[in-house]
């Protein structure tokens, strides 16, 4: 089995730029070099280029669109997130949701660019519908507990099972991150116990007083 994946999302929050976003990535590559589990960040757009020139953490733009360059004014080209350093892209987050077709587009578009494609998920049906476009990864994130400090993985475990069961079906290469709520070493090895390769967070690390001391207890049980 390869390295879980951490990956964490920056989202806009004001910890989530500038000085406070470096020391975020700075605990990450530390504590990912030191334990050999991968540790990815997710920033704002305008954090892309430096944090990739930067750290060695694989940097995820937030969101890509299902376009090829051309007249697309205010659109997220994936070819210029790919250029710009980005190893991988989320499509799909709760807060920034497409339809399946955008879903499939921005999935083939990533892929052309050569991003590593995570597709978030609300429910089980939504998630083998994602398995179709084989992503790299699919992340299943019941939206009523994201940063709500309630764990995914321990409340709605079954969500987790039939998620695995559903994607797994569909498509065995495609792999299973879970989210919402994670926040300790716990959640996260509850999660790869129910069949994950992984777990997608933000609040818990992103507006911690120490997020190295949460990174740390966040992979301290695996």
């Amino acid at each position: 089995m390869s390295s879980p994946l951490i990956l964490i999302n920056l989202k806009t929050y004001d910890e989530g730029y500038g000085h406070r976003a470096r020391k975020i990535a700075e605990s990450a590559e530390l504590i990912a070099g030191e334990s050999g589990v991968r540790i990815g960040i997710a920033p704002n757009f305008m954090e892309i280029h430096p944090m990739s020139h930067h750290f060695s953490v694989p940097v995820y733009a937030q969101h890509t669109d299902g376009i090829g360059a051309g007249a697309h004014t205010g659109h997220v080209l994936a070819a210029a997130v790919r250029h710009a350093g980005a190893h991988g892209t989320l499509i799909n987050h709760s807060e920034r949701r497409l339809t399946l077709a955008d879903v499939g587009a921005a999935v083939e578009a990533a892929k052309t660019a050569g991003l590593e494609t995570v597709v978030c998920t609300n429910n089980v049906a939504t998630s083998a519908a994602a398995a179709s476009f084989a992503p790299d990864y699919v992340a299943i994130e019941p939206p009523e507990l994201i940063g709500s400090g309630v764990s995914v993985s321990k409340a709605d475990p079954e969500i987790i099972r039939r998620s695995v069961d559903a994607v797994t079906r569909v498509d065995p290469g495609v792999k299973i991150l879970t989210g919402a709520g994670i926040q300790s070493g716990e959640c996260v090895k509850i999660a790869l116990d129910l069949g994950t390769e992984g777990v997608l967070l933000a609040s818990s690390v992103v507006k911690a007083a120490d997020p190295e001391a949460v990174l740390r207890d966040l992979i301290s049980l695996l």
